[in-house]
């Protein structure tokens, strides 16, 4: 048994075997020769909405001959104030394992410790990191290794997406640049603790010269639309459109983990320009979310 909180403390071998596995899950999706999650109950606790996540877990956990249950934090008790370690000690006993998106990373680590159940970390407002290992994949899947590559991140470099990508940029080897106004640039102890090549500046040009990936976010991130009118008025002009993507290489990807507000981070010609990229890395959330539930149970 094995959770997935964090890539900061993921290794890169098992982020390697996810990545090797969901080739073979990808290729063989509907034609499985096993199925590890045959007999088990897992739960998808949410305090945050989602389009992608949701139906990628669920019908990940069924393809693996697992049944799922959903449950919104408005569901159940922890919505009226029960600790997070009271109600994984109750799913602990029932359940075999629990897909989590909720606002605080001390959360899904907690209900680990409490609950002994595989735990997978959807979303926190630290890390993203399901997200960041589709991405890898999709990159690797159409341009090979991403090691000695160069990934460009336009826009928020302080939010959860960010702080996964420093850390996995660290572990495969990859120069990462973050291109972010001074209020959102992502915090020096996550630099210092991640290591790696990893480059902050408030240039945008720079960032995506010669990149071979331009990689964008939302600027309004789930918890912070009281900060709307500030974000928007800091983060304007940090966008991926046409004249950025020249400065990359030719062949450079452009993906964004969406959901997306053209006009803001990404401008409308370009994100469709490059839609087959971003909606197969949307897909790739699926292949990807079924190997690390398989490797959670392995």
């Amino acid at each position: 048994m094995k959770s997935l909180l964090k890539l900061e403390t993921l290794s890169l071998a098992d982020m390697e075997g996810i990545l090797s596995a969901t080739t073979t899950l990808k290729a063989q999706r509907g034609r499985h020769t096993s199925q590890p999650l045959a007999g088990h109950t897992w739960a998808l606790l949410f305090s945050k909405q989602s389009t992608r996540t949701r139906i990628s877990f669920e019908v990940g956990i069924r393809e693996l001959g697992g049944q799922v249950m959903f449950l919104s934090s408005n569901d159940i008790q922890l919505g009226r104030g029960e600790p997070i370690k009271d109600t994984a000690r109750v799913m602990g006993r029932m359940l075999h394992g629990a897909v989590i998106r909720t606002f605080a990373q001390q959360d899904v680590e907690e209900f680990a410790a409490y609950s002994g159940l595989p735990t997978i970390n959807a979303l926190t407002d630290d890390e993203h990191p399901c997200q960041i290992l589709a991405d890898i994949f999709t990159f690797q899947e159409k341009r090979g290794s991403i090691r000695g590559r160069t990934v460009a991140f336009i826009g928020d470099g302080a939010c959860n997406v960010a702080n996964s990508w420093i850390f996995a940029a660290a572990k495969f080897g990859f120069e990462l640049r973050i291109a972010s106004p001074s209020p959102f640039q992502p915090p020096q102890q996550i630099l210092r603790r991640a290591g790696g090549r990893i480059s902050v500046t408030s240039n945008i040009q720079d960032a995506a010269q010669g990149a071979d990936l331009l990689y964008t976010d939302v600027w309004i991130s789930m918890g912070k639309e009281a900060e709307a009118k500030d974000r928007i008025d800091t983060l304007t002009g940090y966008q991926i459109n046409q004249e950025l993507v020249d400065l990359a290489r030719p062949d450079a990807l452009v993906m964004h983990c969406l959901p997306a507000y053209r006009g803001k981070e990404i401008d409308e010609p370009t994100l469709e320009a490059h839609a087959g990229t971003i909606f197969e890395e949307a897909e790739n959330r699926l292949h990807v979310q079924k190997a690390i539930l398989s490797w959670s149970v392995s």
